[in-house]
């Protein structure tokens, strides 16, 4: 029989596999869903990619350092996902506005709009950091 102290070991290691495969497993389902094609035929990361390569001509050195720095707070195992996902909102503001060219404006916007509001907080701490002016996007947080 089990006893003693490796009793707990085996124990809590069974807790540790089972909440480990619980958290991965949440997290392949929500890519899934993201994979999962809408109506039109396309999913959300289909969309992403699609506003990313019919854009990617039109941004600058400085954009795309600022897109970067902008990320910084993201943990660095999800910052190329968040770039991914704010670069396709910002491409989509871009077609729908018909830029001819990405600007900082564009890029906070985007910003804005493909995070959630809990790490809005972040975003406007960073801002401050870099110097530029919250008020003209008040409305977007």
């Amino acid at each position: 029989m089990l006893e003693g102290w490796f009793l707990y070991f085996i124990l809590f290691w069974v807790v540790f596999l089972v909440a480990s495969f619980a958290i991965g497993g949440f997290f392949m389902f929500r890519k899934f869903l993201k994979r999962f094609p809408k109506e039109d035929g396309k999913s959300d990361l289909d969309w992403e990619e699609h506003y990313v390569n019919e854009t990617i001509h039109l941004w600058g050195d400085e954009e795309k350092k600022m897109l970067n720095e902008l990320v910084t707070p993201v943990p660095e195992l999800f910052r190329d996902v968040a770039k991914q996902k704010i670069a396709g909102k910002i491409g989509e503001l871009a077609l729908k506005d018909r830029a001819s060219s990405i600007t900082q404006e564009l890029v906070i916007r985007g910003y804005i709009l493909a995070t959630p509001k809990r790490d809005h907080k972040f975003l406007r701490k960073k801002l401050n950091e870099m110097q530029i002016d919250v008020t003209p996007y008040e409305h977007l947080f």
